[in-house]
């Protein structure tokens, strides 16, 4: 709170407009053996991989902070250079993702719509979490607040909440 007061202020002095965009959890896997074990079906196994620059406009069009050439811009940088995951429909095309964020969190889950309640969400995070510990890289993800569904999510899937740990994300010049 007295960050936020002293980053107004400051603000305020060099004349820069600036919001809070989110207060986060954090939320880490210690161990993948709390992972669940998921029944996966082969058709939906088949269909698991990565996504590549043609996908860029999709997770574009579908971030909350996207929508427009720095959010284009910023998903294809972590395309490129970061793991990703994903499951397409039948013609290939993705349906479900999950990216790691250039500080190594996992983020931007999204299932399209019409494909939610199949239990993608489940299946790519417990992917790239067992991905990323076997790679020894620390596994975890900010989660807001506000979003309850996806704390659930990544609490049934074993990870456990740092309480006295909260990040507060801010947009300046919005």
């Amino acid at each position: 709170m007295l960050h936020t007061i002293m980053l107004k202020d400051i603000s305020a002095t060099k004349d820069v407009t600036m919001r809070p965009c989110g207060v986060t959890h954090l939320l880490e896997l210690q161990d993948p053996n709390h992972l669940p074990h998921l029944t996966v079906s082969r058709d939906v196994e088949a269909r698991i991989s990565s996504l590549n620059e043609f996908h860029v406009g999709l997770v574009n069009e579908t971030w909350k902070r996207g929508g427009d050439e720095n959010g284009f811009q910023v998903i294809k940088h972590l395309i490129s250079h970061f793991p990703t995951c994903c499951i397409t429909d039948e013609e290939g095309r993705p349906v479900s993702w999950v990216l790691l964020y250039d500080y190594c969190a996992m983020g931007m889950l999204y299932t399209l719509p019409e494909h939610r309640g199949k239990g993608y969400a489940k299946i790519l995070v417990s992917t790239m979490a067992a991905r990323l510990h076997a790679q020894g890289c620390p596994v975890y993800c900010y989660i807001e607040e506000e979003n309850q569904v996806s704390y659930r999510l990544f609490k049934k899937l074993g990870f456990t909440e740092h309480p006295s740990y909260r990040a507060t994300w801010f947009e300046f010049n919005y």
